[in-house]
């Protein structure tokens, strides 16, 4: 998708009842799993910033990097007081010209976001050097199964980009579902620590 094509989305987004439930429960899946309290946070592909808003209370700061403008003016909206907005895609030149993203994070979140770069592997290795010494990655995205050419990761996909990356301490898990009966979709969740 375009960065236009995502802020045709924002005006209805946070009303939807499917994103809500995904950000939930992507939420309640990471605070199950990591200590958020008082961290440094990215929130890569922050859309609206459902996840953000979650999260802010826990924080002790958050940038939220967007491309979509309209996305972010929604999250902007909400004054979050700890929360910074970048709008822009992840890039070598942005990392090395951006002062917010000078100082390392102790948590990097991606939450139905690294399915839509143009390079996964090249966008994970990015993210683990913006992480600081022990600072953890975690990333959700739709379940691919072997041979399935939908939109997704595999577990084996997110596995070898975290490591491809230099992660450590890799987990890939099923959290959460989506939807009903036949209309059921996994989401996989991969976490993944920097050294």
């Amino acid at each position: 998708m375009t960065d236009n094509s995502w802020d045709s989305y924002a005006e209805g987004w946070d009303s939807n009842s499917d994103v809500i439930s995904y950000s939930e429960r992507a939420f309640r899946s990471l605070t199950d799993t990591l200590n958020c309290k008082g961290a440094r946070i990215l929130d890569f592909g922050c859309g609206t910033g459902l996840l953000t808003e979650r999260l802010a209370p826990l924080a002790s700061s958050i940038v939220a990097l967007d491309p979509a403008g309209k996305m972010l003016a929604v999250l902007e909206a909400k004054q979050l007081g700890n929360v910074t907005t970048i709008q822009s895609s992840l890039t070598r030149e942005l990392i090395d010209k951006n002062r917010q993203l000078q100082d390392k994070f102790d948590l990097i979140v991606a939450s139905s976001a690294l399915a839509f770069v143009p390079n996964y592997t090249d966008t994970v290795r990015l993210l683990a050097e913006l992480l600081n010494s022990n600072g953890r990655l975690v990333q959700w995205d739709w379940l691919r199964e072997d041979g399935n050419e939908d939109t997704g990761f595999t577990r084996e996909d997110i596995a070898a980009a975290f490591r491809e990356a230099g992660l450590s301490d890799i987990q890939v898990t099923l959290p959460f579902s989506m939807g009903t009966g036949e209309n059921r979709m996994d989401v996989v969740m991969g976490t993944g620590t920097y050294q």
